[in-house]
């Protein structure tokens, strides 16, 4: 489980197809406090660490991972946000986040507010999932706080903190973003529809 409060980024060094799974080797500040079999948080998908070598570590991502995610238009060079599990006396500074990624969206539009920026996103909205006014929305592994909330978009403030260390300050209009979308709001969703 982890809370959307990215601890660092990290680069990719190395993307290794494998059969239909890809081994990406991450370049991150965060190895050298890895174990093998540890869970980390990449752009909201958690992956499992299966090597680890000085400040370089492997994860391994299967083919439905690839495709439903924005990890299979990763190449050499771009970067991931990161997160490692809650410990299990942490604080929860974001929000329940369990590394599974609901479905990707797409940047529409930035907006410089000369303090903070405006991210506006769209979503298909056919595949079920909702945004409430006010509540949370994990964006590539970061825990952020919806408004303009309608059926396929939302819109999240940036604060500088947030935009220079995630890959925030890296997106651009019509690039693809994970989406989590609140555990809360999922099941009383499913209730609601009866358990369809």
């Amino acid at each position: 489980m982890f809370t959307g409060i990215v601890e660092s980024i990290g680069k990719i060094k190395q993307k290794k197809p494998d059969g239909t799974n890809v081994h990406f080797d991450i370049e991150s500040p965060l190895a050298g406090e890895l174990k093998i079999d540890q869970s980390v948080s990449h752009n909201g998908v958690c992956l499992t660490v299966v090597a680890v070598d000085k400040d370089i570590y492997r994860v391994t991502a299967i083919e439905e991972t690839l495709q439903k995610t924005n990890l299979g238009n990763l190449e050499k060079g771009h970067v991931v946000n990161l997160e490692r599990c809650m410990p299990a006396n942490g604080r929860f500074d974001g929000h329940i986040v369990q590394g599974h990624v609901d479905q990707t969206g797409t940047l529409a539009a930035v907006s410089n507010k000369e303090g903070s920026w405006i991210f506006d996103f769209t979503y298909d909205s056919q595949a079920g999932n909702i945004t409430v006014e006010k509540g949370s929305i994990c964006v590539n592994g970061t825990s952020l706080t919806c408004f303009n909330s309608k059926e396929g978009s939302f819109s999240v403030a940036i604060i500088p903190y947030t935009y220079e260390h995630t890959n925030f300050h890296l997106l651009r209009p019509g690039d693809t973003v994970n989406l989590e979308f609140d555990i809360i709001g999922k099941y009383i969703q499913r209730v609601l529809k009866g358990y369809q």
